[in-house]
């Protein structure tokens, strides 16, 4: 909760629209990772395409608004429903993969994905898609970085919430079986195909809503913004994180974002100073920075260290003789 009122707060901190930018930028990333890490740190499988589902959510987004004059809400809806039609196409005849061979799959699926925005007219080309509405919710236009700031902060929030409901459910437990040893969670009796395609579809479904506020936010979007850097990005947010701890990827998100921004004065150098230290934090911690479960029984132990010392007992005067009682017989 203090670090939910203290990112509450941020935008009352400062006015500078650069670190606006750069903060809703960062809750971008975090609810990209939140949907990846259901993917790859629930279910244990590699994608490296998961920004083709980014891209068709700012996509549908994009075209709905500026040549059918939707409203960004109501674009929302159809960008979800390709990305899970997408998911469905993609995933159910490649997910029985597993591995690299999983990943090649996908990483082809994001560069698809990336060459039909391209190619198509509908697209806008290698240009992409200019003067996007800005997003309204009722009455109230959000044009500014620090009204997108809270958008997203809200939407970090709820995809927090959701995955965390997903961890805890049946179908989470089903997933961290499959994650940790899939040959044996098929001779328990659960329909791995399935539970993994199931995964698939709800980072699909989170990846596409992110796009489609993505959109609005930047005004413009092309294919540039959606290549395999881009789910390399992604994959690089889960991993400094913790495969599967949702406080670990959206602090791992923070860090791919903000980290290179604050040392952009160095200008190339900071790419090699992020890459040297993202080896040494691999080597160090394999796990991320903030594993899953790994702080769990930490507030039990600090109870227990700060809680008062127990009585003791006086110690007997010196001299005195303590008697034992008489056994009886």
């Amino acid at each position: 909760m203090a670090v939910v009122v203290v990112a509450a707060l941020i935008p009352q901190m400062t006015q500078n629209q650069y670190y606006l930018g750069v903060a809703f930028q960062a809750e971008m990333l975090m609810c990209l990772a939140l949907g990846l890490n259901i993917v790859v740190g629930y279910c244990g499988m590699l994608d490296l395409g998961f920004a083709a589902f980014f891209a068709i959510g700012a996509y549908t987004t994009g075209i709905l608004a500026t040549k059918e004059h939707w409203s960004i809400i109501a674009s929302i809806g159809p960008g979800v429903a390709i990305a899970v039609v997408c998911a469905l196409i993609i995933g159910f005849p490649t997910l029985r993969l597993r591995s690299y061979y999983l990943a090649v799959v996908t990483l082809g699926f994001g560069e698809i994905i990336q060459i039909i925005a391209i190619n198509l007219n509908q697209t806008g080309g290698p240009t992409g898609i200019y003067a996007i509405p800005a997003l309204t919710i009722g009455s109230v236009v959000v044009a500014s970085n620090a009204g997108y700031y809270y958008v997203f902060f809200v939407l970090v929030i709820v995809f927090a919430l959701f995955s965390t409901r997903l961890r805890h459910s049946r179908l989470g437990r089903a997933w961290l079986c499959i994650r940790e040893d899939e040959d044996a969670a098929k001779a328990m009796g659960i329909n791995t195909n399935h539970y993994k395609l199931y995964a698939y579809v709800f980072g699909a479904v989170l990846g596409s809503i992110t796009g489609s506020l993505y959109a609005p936010a930047l005004t413009a979007i092309s294919p540039a913004s959606f290549g395999f850097s881009e789910s390399l990005l992604i994959v690089m947010a889960v991993a400094i994180g913790g495969l599967g701890s949702i406080w670990g990827v959206m602090f791992g998100a923070a860090v791919v974002e903000i980290f290179p921004e604050a040392f952009r004065q160095f200008a190339q150098a900071r790419l090699l100073v992020f890459g040297v230290l993202l080896v040494i934090l691999m080597v160090v911690r394999p796990r991320g920075l903030f594993p899953e479960r790994a702080f769990q029984g930490v507030g039990a132990r600090l109870r227990r260290r700060l809680a008062r010392p127990a009585t003791v007992a006086p110690l007997p005067a010196l001299g005195a003789v303590t008697v034992p009682p008489a056994e009886e017989s």
